[in-house]
């Protein structure tokens, strides 16, 4: 039957199969005569299926994932059946943390939790639900489980990242109650199927209320009502939905988000956090607008020390935390929640740096010089006092002694690492620095070295090539002192020649300077308002600044841990002293230039001329800031550098503040006044303090400088000064075309004297006296009033 026959009967219903086609010959053609041509097949022509089709076809693909999957689910059903939810021994697993001395000898344990179980009835309700919205807002209606949060977290972990996100807060009670902190894969498996079983046999209530009970929040405080206590020294039951939301939000990062302690940014980052609370909450109809549009930010109470961490010993101990957190943070890639969380009471074994007789020395140099000699019965002043001292050895980088303040439990936060007081002219050898590092030339383009003449006019307009840059800061006692070497202006902290420095260097160049040698610039303005130390800076920083120009500027960043070891790991610190940050030529020529300071300048009276001092050289920079807020001392033998810092915190409210504003519990107040004299200069307690304690735990020894110039190389000549003309040179060579500034006064004579009696001014305020028309033989400890940059 022919093909159209065939096509015939089909149409006509017929059922006659087709004849089957003869199969070709292996190895030939349609015919069989030869060869399959192109690497076809014999039959009908079609290509052969090649190997990669053959092994991953469709069906195989298909067929793999879904065994894949079933092996999966299978694991994941013999994970969840074997693992039990384990008996809850929370408060069995806090351990205590152990801080030793230098030399083995304990300094303190912190472990004795400070927790208070409470029932969730004695929650307010939508306190509880404040939680809920800032952690899981799902949480009533989940299994206990966010499973796209925890396949994060895991492809997190399996990244090395170490961070997990999306937990729920069932979640993360059995992370605080049951398991550990640990980032590893089989604790987040572990936390998932413990997760669902809780779900299944806790209650909503029970599992919030283990959660708000275990959880850190900061202040060693463990659980809502010690963090209640901790924060606003009341109960629980009565927190308002205001507090309730910033005890919420302090569990993403407790210490930075404690309001006491918190920088700028972490101040905003909670007020972001509380809003984001409240707003949840009205999202999810638990508060009405008009009431969450009525709440205020509730700022907390003062905090109050941990037991056992009395005197000095809570300082340390809160900053070795924060120092093995941050190197945590570095090495395993935690937050800042989670570095706290596995440093507080996790067993930790910390060794420091501090060696015990230089801190028992450094207490009792603050003892004889400061506080024994405060009143505060009779002087209202002696109770804004506060103190802080760092001392570091600048060959290794270890802090070896530290103040932080008169007692932990009475001063919380430490006055040793606090930033927000102005270091004053203890920046001016930065300044200097920047100078020698950047071979910086004055207007006229000479190079500035410790012998380059500048103009120590009182608020003489600082220029840049000619242009006013709006900047003309007085000297103290508005003192002019016409022409002047570096050297001299150092020794005398006069404002008007580093004010002129930091433009002629330029400040940004100061200010990276500045960040090189260990100060946070972050956020600040370089301008020369900066050459004044109008700045904040800790005595941590500044031990750091001066420690690099001892250490002939290699970078120090003062440590204080030796080492930390647990149960289950040591963790390696990092090198406290680094690479080069600045020529040694540059250092050691500031080094030179400041014994000066101390041998002919205004630290003379206090450290020169101590009896104790027997033949040690000292380099060393005072400052006092605006209105005397703060004075400082910071300088250094060949092998001790220590800052000392004195500080204005009003004790309590009332009255008004050098700027005629009314005065609140902890605002900077002035130093005047304090222990019966008048204007506190870091020449004056702070210098006295640096001495009483160095010169009691050093050896006697020399710098090694190599440089030509500076006090320590050849005596400072004595400074002869005139009365500037009414038209007084504005750029520092004697060639600059002259300003049109007059001075505000004339002198009657034209004294000769030495710049220890001729001390600088700082720069924001006029002195509320006029200046003596002749030399000055008033106390250099306590002149009269007016700006002190010493």
């Amino acid at each position: 039957m022919g093909r159209a026959e065939e096509r015939r009967a089909r149409q006509s219903g017929g059922h006659r199969a087709a004849p089957k086609r003869r199969r070709s010959a292996p190895g030939t053609g349609p015919a069989g005569t030869g060869p399959t041509a192109g690497g076809k097949a014999a039959a009908g022509g079609k290509p052969a299926k090649s190997l990669i089709r053959r092994l991953f076809g469709w069906k195989k693909i298909l067929g793999t994932f879904l065994g894949v999957c079933l092996l999966a689910i299978a694991a994941f059903i013999g994970l969840y059946l074997y693992v039990d939810i384990p008996e809850g021994n929370a408060a069995a697993r806090q351990q205590s943390n152990v801080y030793k001395f230098s030399d083995g000898t304990v300094l303190a344990r912190s472990g004795k939790t400070n927790r208070e179980i409470v029932d969730l009835s004695k929650v307010p309700r939508k306190v509880q639900l404040t939680f809920v919205a800032a952690e899981n807002k799902s949480f009533y209606h989940d299994a206990g489980v966010d499973f796209r949060g925890t396949a994060r977290g895991l492809l997190n972990t399996l990244a090395g990242k170490g961070k997990q996100g999306g937990s729920t807060i069932t979640q993360q009670y059995v992370k605080n109650y049951y398991l550990s902190q640990d980032q590893t894969v089989s604790r987040k498996l572990k936390e998932m199927v413990i997760s669902l079983k809780v779900d299944r046999e806790e209650s909503k209530d029970d599992i919030l209320a283990g959660y708000i009970n275990t959880s850190y929040y900061g202040r060693n405080a463990y659980g809502i009502q010690a963090a209640a206590q901790a924060y606003y020294h009341i109960d629980a039951q009565d927190l308002s939905v205001q507090q309730g939301a910033y005890l919420a939000s302090l569990l993403q990062a407790p210490s930075q988000y404690d309001w006491a302690v918190a920088t700028d940014t972490g101040k905003k980052l909670v007020q972001q956090r509380w809003n984001y609370v409240l707003d949840n909450m009205v999202e999810e109809g638990w508060l009405s607008k008009a009431k969450r549009d009525a709440m205020k930010f509730p700022r907390p109470e003062e905090p109050k020390g941990a037991p056992g961490l009395d005197g000095q010993k809570g300082y340390l101990v809160e900053l070795a935390n924060q120092q093995l957190e941050r190197q945590l943070m570095d090495v395993d890639g935690l937050s800042a929640g989670q570095a706290e969380n596995a440093v507080i009471d996790k067993g930790w074994t910390i060794t420091l740096n501090v060696d015990r007789k230089k801190q028992a020395a450094l207490e009792k140099a603050v003892k004889a010089e400061l506080t024994s000699k405060l009143d505060k019965k009779r002087r209202k002043v002696d109770a804004d006092v506060q103190a802080g001292a760092v001392s570091v050895d600048p060959r290794t980088g270890k802090i070896v002694a530290m103040y932080g303040g008169q007692d932990y439990y009475k001063h919380y936060y430490s006055n040793a690492t606090r930033t927000d007081y102005q270091p004053a002219s203890t920046f001016k050898p930065v300044i200097l620095a920047a100078a020698l590092e950047d071979h910086a030339v004055t207007q006229d383009g000479k190079p500035i070295t410790a012998d380059t003449i500048y103009d120590g006019t009182s608020r003489r307009q600082v220029l840049d090539h000619g242009a006013k840059v709006g900047f003309a800061p007085p000297n103290e006692d508005d003192r002019n002192y016409g022409k002047m070497t570096v050297q001299n202006a150092m020794n005398a902290s006069v404002n008007s020649v580093f004010a002129q420095m930091g433009v002629d260097v330029g400040m940004d160049n100061v200010m990276s300077t500045a960040k090189k040698l260990g100060m946070d610039t972050k956020g600040m303005q370089a301008v020369p308002a900066q050459t004044l130390g109008s700045m904040g800076a800790s005595p941590l920083q500044m031990a750091g600044i001066y420690a690099t120009l001892a250490n002939h500027g290699d970078k120090v960043t003062p440590s204080l841990i030796k080492s930390a070891e647990s149960k289950a790991r040591t963790v390696r610190m990092p090198n406290a002293v680094g690479g080069s940050v600045l020529s040694r030529t540059a250092a050691d020529t500031v080094t030179s230039v400041l014994t000066g300071v101390v041998d002919d300048g205004t630290a003379k009276d206090s450290v020169a001329s101590n009896p104790l001092r027997n033949g040690r050289q000292v380099a060393g920079k005072t400052g006092t800031s605006d209105c005397n807020r703060s004075a400082w001392f910071n300088a250094y033998t060949p092998d001790l550098v220590t800052s000392v810092g004195l500080f204005g915190e009003a004790a309590k409210s009332g009255g008004t503040g050098c700027d005629d504003r009314p005065v609140k519990k902890g605002d900077h107040v002035s130093l005047k006044g304090a222990m019966g004299g008048g204007r506190v200069n870091g020449g004056g307690p702070p210098a006295k303090i640096w001495a009483a304690y160095t010169f009691g735990v050093t050896d006697k020894a020399r710098f090694d400088l190599n440089t030509t110039q500076g006090a320590a190389v050849e005596p400072t000549p004595t400074l002869s000064w005139t009365q500037p003309p009414s038209h007084t040179p504005s750029q520092t060579p004697t060639s600059e075309p002259p300003t049109s500034h007059s001075p505000s006064h004339t002198l009657s004579q034209t004294p000769s004297q030495t710049p220890s009696q001729t001390p600088s001014q700082s720069p924001s305020q006029t002195p509320s006296t006029s200046p003596s028309t002749t030399p000055s033989t008033e106390d250099p400890l306590n002149p009269p009033d007016g700006l002190d940059p010493r």
